[in-house]
């Protein structure tokens, strides 16, 4: 496969992302499945799991067997079934994990160097393939690669390597633009989770 030019950004990796932002920021909500597989530094996937996002503006809730994580864009629940226990936190932009309302849209302009590297099937679909290096190099991965449907500008997949070794493959499925989702799913009610113990790290 032919390298694209060194520079720093090349043209047809924004021009991609840019038509992704345009497509999610033009929704009033969205829901999308996806399935998460962890691979250790011996390329063996230890971990999989399934869960659903839902996402209203920079809002969104994610479930996963045995947990999940809300967020009002002010405050994080993690909720962990197994100890029966939410745990509350200040929501903090820059901080240095992928959230998952920043890999659905507009966060690789200020803090990502990019580059297209061609085209892959995932999922069965065609797919654009957009490499993505932090800028930050405090950040706890390396290297994104983000999967572009070419056919919806949605994004239908992806890896992320983590300096530890680790590398988390997803796939997006199920991608159901402007979902009819309640504001309420972006808050944590203690009362739909009887004896719920609350962890204030705020």
């Amino acid at each position: 496969m032919a390298q694209i030019a060194n520079a720093q950004n090349d043209a047809k990796a924004k021009a991609i992302l840019d038509a992704v932002s345009k497509k999610i920021n033009g929704l009033k909500s969205l829901k999308a499945n996806f399935a998460l597989h962890l691979a250790g530094a011996n390329g063996k996937v230890n971990d999989s799991k399934k869960g659903t996002i839902y996402l209203k503006g920079q809002k969104y809730r994610v479930t996963l067997p045995g947990q999940e994580i809300i967020n009002d864009n002010k405050t994080v629940w993690t909720y962990l079934k197994d100890a029966n226990e939410v745990q509350v936190s200040s929501f903090n932009a820059s901080e240095q994990t992928l959230s998952p309302a920043k890999l659905f849209t507009n966060f690789y302009d200020k803090e990502y160097s990019y580059k297209y590297a061609g085209v892959r099937k995932v999922g069965g679909k065609n797919c654009d393939i957009i490499e993505l290096i932090p800028t930050n190099k405090s950040k706890q991965f390396s290297k994104v690669e983000l999967a572009i449907d070419k056919a919806s500008n949605t994004i239908a997949g992806g890896n992320i390597w983590e300096k530890n070794g680790n590398q988390y493959k997803y796939e997006v499925s199920g991608f159901t633009p402007n979902a009819d989702v309640a504001d309420a799913t972006f808050t944590f009610d203690a009362k739909k989770y009887p004896g719920v113990e609350v962890v204030d790290l705020r």
